[in-house]
């Protein structure tokens, strides 16, 4: 079984027992969050769609981590103008484990 989730502005593909890193979460270490931003839950060859939201659906994360992505540079130059800036930051993340999936 999987469903799509929606966390952060962004949309993932996950499945019980799954990792991943999601914009970060206000909580602490060893929680349990439920999602229920659920817009599809799938399950061999039967999926139901949710407009925009799957009723009932719920997905239980439990977080694992926090942390800091890598470094992103942006480099600026224009040619021939002696104009050159560097910026970079780096993104907070949320690292959390799909526990289960409930439709």
């Amino acid at each position: 079984m999987y469903a799509v989730i929606k966390t952060g502005g962004k949309q993932y593909k996950v499945a019980a027992g799954e990792k991943l890193k999601v914009e970060q979460i206000p909580a602490d270490i060893g929680s349990e969050i439920t999602i229920d931003q659920v817009l599809a839950v799938g399950a061999g060859d039967s999926i139901k769609f949710g407009a925009p939201l799957v009723e009932g659906a719920k997905v239980l994360v439990t977080v694992v981590s926090h942390g800091r992505h890598e470094k992103v540079t942006i480099f600026k130059m224009r040619r021939r103008k002696h104009y050159q800036k560097h910026q970079g930051h780096r993104q907070n993340y949320t690292e959390i484990q799909v526990v289960s999936i409930n439709a």
